[in-house]
Parts: structure tokens; sequence; C-alpha cells
């Protein structure tokens, strides 16, 4: 039997988009903070780019943002196989604060191979960017991953299929006589 649990995401996963193409029951809390971490665009992907981290300073004054989510507990394997647990991140239980100053134990993951010299696809800042803006995120926060440098996908094909999922849903948005007819 499952149970629901807490997961903090902060980078791609804060796209409500891509977090339910990977797990379908997750659903958002609202905001939530992690402090004494810093973001950054530092973890080896197995792309070979960058993707994010809540890096662990202990400095009060930093603070990761995120989305709160709930999901059922047996999805967390799910997660745990798409974010690389055990080659890159690091399953961990972390105390966030939601918008109301509550606190609550959540899953995240954290990095455990970082190379500080790689940047991002454009499309993973991109995956980032929505998911900041969809989730309201205060507005310096959203232009400092709005600032961060990333650079084209040498791969078109993967670029293509990351970023097809806010196509889908525009045009899934659209009223049905809005849609192109067959043949056209």
């Amino acid at each position: 039997m499952t149970s629901p649990v807490h997961y903090f995401a902060y980078g791609s996963n804060m796209s409500r988009m891509r977090l339910n193409m990977r797990v379908s029951s997750a659903k958002s809390l609202g905001i939530a903070t992690l402090q004494g971490h810093r973001l950054m665009f530092h973890k080896i992907g197995k792309d070979g780019s960058a993707k994010c981290d809540a890096w662990r300073t202990g400095e009060l004054p930093d603070v990761v943002q995120g989305v709160l989510f709930r999901l059922e507990s047996d999805e967390l394997t799910t997660l745990d196989h798409i974010e690389g647990t055990g080659a890159g991140y690091e399953r961990c239980s972390v105390v966030v604060a939601d918008s109301s100053g509550r606190t609550i134990r959540a899953e995240t993951y954290l990095a455990t191979r970082i190379d500080p010299a790689l940047r991002p696809y454009t499309w993973y800042r991109e995956h980032v960017l929505r998911g900041a803006l969809a989730a309201g995120l205060r507005h310096d926060y959203v232009a400092a991953i709005r600032a961060v440098p990333a650079e084209a996908d040498p791969d078109r094909q993967r670029h293509a299929r990351e970023m097809a999922i806010y196509q889908e849903s525009r045009i899934s948005r659209q009223p049905r006589s809005s849609y192109p007819s067959p043949g056209s």
C-alpha cells in the first residue's frame, strides 16, 4: 500500500508538466523554501550538461526556492531512477518552509557529482524557468535563473523532445474548432 509523501522540486521538476510526465500523482502544494542552500547549475547530467543542485552552504541568508508537491510514495522509486540516484544525485530528506512559514519534511535530490565549469542546455534552463514562473517565485530569483549562461544542445532532436511538452499543452487548451483538420 502506498502513502503520500512530500517532494521539494527546485530544478526542472518545478515544471508541473515535466514532473507529471514522470510521476502522475504529483500535486502542487505551493511555493516552499530550503534555507542554508543555494541554487547552482553544476550537477553533472547524464548528457554531460549542467543540472540544478540545492548546494548546501549552511549560511542562513542562502535560500533555494521551489515547489512542494505531494505524490504517492511508490513513485519515489520512479523519480530515483529518472534523477539518477547513486549516479549524480542522492535522495535526501530535508526540512522546507511553506509560504505560511510552516516547516515540512520533504524528499529532494542533492548532487553528488558536480563540475562548476559546466553549463546547462537551453531546454533544461527553460524547464527550470517555466516552473519558477508558473509557481510564482520571486522576480529576482526568476531573473537569476534567466541569467544563467546556457548553451544549445548539439542533439537537436532531444531539444525538440524536451520542449514539445509545452507545445502540446498549448494545443490541448485550444478550442476544438481551432485544431487543424486532417490533411491540412
